[in-house]
């Protein structure tokens, strides 16, 4: 299973409105450390899909959510939860890198 994508139209039923937490990862189709952290992300969504929600949110093609949430640099995670962010991870990083950042809503 892996991570559906999410745009301006949809962000607040996906992700503000979501019950538990979600992860949206702010990405771009020319970002080479996007494409190397999806298939985690993807990983991460299919052993733990009952925990958390992995979304992909394309900032070139919506970047009136990049500017909303400060997208500076990407790959940008934030984790959202009761519609407000929670977390914030910047950067690809390996897989267990990322659950230990996780580790509060994988746990």
């Amino acid at each position: 299973m892996s991570a559906k994508a999410t745009t301006s139209a949809t962000f607040e039923a996906d992700v503000i409105n979501a019950d538990g937490p979600v992860l949206v990862d702010f990405w771009a189709e020319w970002c080479g450390p996007c494409r190397m952290v999806s298939p985690i992300l993807d990983q991460i969504q299919a052993e733990n899909s009952d925990k958390i929600t992995v979304l992909k949110l394309n900032v070139d093609e919506n970047p009136d959510l990049a500017m909303k949430y400060q997208i500076t640099s990407i790959p940008a995670m934030k984790v959202f939860q009761g519609g407000e962010v929670k977390t914030t991870i910047i950067g690809a990083k390996p897989k267990f890198a990322l659950e230990q950042d996780l580790a509060a809503y994988l746990g």
